[in-house]
């Protein structure tokens, strides 16, 4: 293949990477996917995955052709590989197939075992050209969530917590309420927004007695879970009494109001590998770790995270309780208000190991 295709391949599929974020948290715990037709040189149709249980991309993309005739002639893009199997709808191979498609080019395969790579091998056999892994590092990182989920069988994990500049995140009385500023508390609701699921502990629940919701901005709040170990939590705290769906993971059960789901945990296994097997395959794919610092270093010492955001205030404390720490360095580091934000991404650097 000549560079000029390369590059018009690679233009083509970067289209789709920008359709398929429009999907956002609405089709998860799908991908986000977006699809371009190319007929000519010219786009004549486009499509992205707009809904949960909704069409594909690419089926919105063939329908949104006005001249049909064209399809035979045309060229298909999408950042991911097409389904294979019946689902909440249809192949989308069958209707690539269908439509007369002879040329397909595809961002990255499908970590699903149930595509993984069989899609493909259904254009080909039914004689569509096809060309995979078209910046394959940037359709994955779109989709991190979901590949995650496939890959290592639990959800994409981001920790985040606000320390003082001398490292704590409370004070030993917690009389503390907040330590990072107005526009970092904005962002973290714009955060929460972004992800399926929010985690917090025992601790955090008493003491914080947080709602856990977004109520900066138009994001649709997470499932609210708290891994509570021996249901020491109140049934007065919000998490219990406002009527949002809450799961608890305890070793223990009780009675609680309709909205709490208690999900047993097993002394036998490690709780984390518990807790997160449960989530994804309840299809929970991101998880935003709010706290506290034992929370935290629980996940950092076992080496199950993927983002770390700390946000550091200028407040100095002298003394109270210690935030988790990560070595390294952080990939990216920006102020927020007077905060700084420090982003961190798992590696064996930053591990614990």
């Amino acid at each position: 293949m000549n560079q000029e295709s390369q590059c018009k391949d690679q233009f083509y599929i970067q289209m789709c990477l920008h359709l398929a974020a429009n999907g956002g948290r609405s089709v998860a715990p799908n991908p986000m996917v977006g699809s371009v037709i190319v007929h000519d040189g010219k786009v004549i149709g486009e499509g992205f995955h707009e809904q949960f249980g909704g069409p594909h991309a690419e089926v919105n993309a063939l329908r949104s052709v006005t001249e049909q005739t064209v399809l035979k002639n045309s060229t298909l893009y999408v950042n991911l590989e097409p389904c294979c199997h019946q689902g909440k709808t249809p192949p989308c191979v069958d209707a690539i197939i269908n439509a007369g498609i002879p040329r397909v080019v595809i961002g990255h395969v499908d970590p699903n075992p149930a595509v993984s790579g069989n899609g493909i091998e259904t254009l080909r056999a039914h004689g569509i050209e096809v060309r995979s892994n078209i910046l394959e590092a940037e359709c994955i990182d779109l989709n991190k969530r979901f590949v995650t989920v496939h890959q290592k069988k639990r959800p994409y994990i981001i920790l985040k917590w606000a320390q003082t500049n001398d490292g704590f995140i409370a004070r030993t009385d917690f009389s503390s309420k907040w330590i990072s500023c107005e526009e970092s508390r904005q962002l973290t609701h714009q955060w929460r927004g972004e992800e399926q699921g929010i985690l917090v502990g025992t601790n955090t629940a008493l003491h914080d007695d947080p709602q856990l919701t977004v109520r900066h901005g138009n994001g649709i709040s997470p499932l609210r879970i708290v891994l509570d170990r021996y249901h020491r939590l109140p049934l007065n705290l919000q998490l219990l009494s406002d009527g949002l769906e809450t799961w608890i993971f305890s070793y223990t059960e009780r009675t609680v109001p309709g909205h709490v789901r208690y999900v047993l945990l097993h002394q036998e296994s490690k709780e984390l590998d518990q807790m997160l097997r449960y989530l994804a395959n309840n299809g929970i794919s991101s998880l935003l770790v709010e706290g506290g610092s034992t929370l935290h270093r629980s996940f950092i010492d076992q080496n199950i995270w993927d983002e770390a955001r700390i946000f550091v205030s200028p407040t100095e404390f002298q003394s109270g309780i210690r935030a988790a720490t990560l070595t390294g360095l952080p990939f990216r580091e920006r102020n927020v208000g007077p905060d700084k934000l420090r982003e961190f991404v798992y590696s064996e650097i930053t591990s614990n190991s």
